[in-house]
């Protein structure tokens, strides 16, 4: 009886086995990311160099979007 309610519990976590992220954002943040380690990535406004692998991967994502990619939507801060 506990195996048939283990199952059950792993069958309804499980979700489709459809891609987050397209390949084309993919690409998008592999660029930004290779950017970023030659020195090239800047950030927007500011134009300071970018050496956070976090940022180069938000910037590539961002990128990907407005590109049209099929990327989730970015999560909600809860401070604004």
């Amino acid at each position: 009886m506990a195996t048939t309610k283990k199952a059950a519990k792993k069958s309804a976590k499980k979700k489709s086995a459809a891609r987050k992220y397209s390949p084309k954002a993919s690409k998008s943040v592999e660029r930004e990311v290779k950017a970023m380690k030659k020195g090239q990535l800047k950030s927007g406004r500011s134009g300071k160099k970018v050496t956070s692998r976090k940022q180069a991967i938000a910037i590539g994502l961002s990128e990907a979007r407005k590109a049209g990619a099929k990327v989730p939507a970015k999560k909600k801060s809860s401070g604004e």
